[in-house]
C-alpha cells in the first residue's frame, strides 16, 4: 500500500498549488475549474501555477475547535486572496491569532497534519503563516 501517499501527492492541484486560468477572459480559479463560472466558456482553461502568496480577506478565531484540533485552538482560520485574485479559505498558522489583521501578507505552506491507520496514509494541508520582514 505504499503507493497511496504517492497516488495523493501526485494530484498537482492539492501538493502544488495549481489552479486554472480562462483563456476567455483571464479570470483565474482555484481549485482548478474545466468550464469558467464567469464566462462561461468550455474547454478554453489552462493550468497555472500560483504564487501562494496573498493578503487575509477575512478570518475568525476559533477558541472552541472541533474533535482533532484541541490542540491547536485557539487558530485562526482566514480567507485568504491569493495574488492572482482567487479565494481560499485555510489555517493560518506559525502566529498568535492578534498577530492577524484583514490585510496581513501571507504566505502559503503545507503541513503534514496526520497519519491513519496501519497502511501510514499521510494527509498534508495548505496553510498559510504570515510573512516576516527581513
Amino acid at each position: 500500500m505504499g503507493g497511496v501517499p504517492r497516488f495523493w501527492r501526485s494530484i498537482d492541484n492539492r501538493y502544488r498549488l495549481i489552479g486554472t486560468r480562462c483563456k476567455n477572459c483571464g479570470e483565474v480559479f482555484f481549485p482548478p475549474r474545466v468550464v469558467c463560472p464567469n464566462c462561461r466558456s468550455d474547454g478554453e482553461m489552462e493550468e497555472v501555477q500560483l504564487s501562494g502568496r496573498g493578503e487575509v480577506y477575512t478570518y475568525s478565531v476559533v477558541r472552541v475547535p472541533p474533535e482533532g484540533f484541541e490542540d491547536k485552538a485557539p487558530y485562526v482560520v482566514a480567507v485568504v486572496k491569493l495574488e492572482e485574485g482567487p479565494l481560499v479559505t485555510a489555517m493560518i498558522v506559525d502566529c498568535e491569532p492578534g498577530e492577524i489583521d484583514v490585510g496581513t501578507p501571507v504566505e502559503a505552506v503545507f503541513r503534514r497534519i496526520s497519519e491513519d491507520g496501519e497502511d501510514g496514509v499521510i494527509y498534508y494541508s495548505l496553510e498559510f503563516r504570515p510573512v516576516r520582514e527581513g
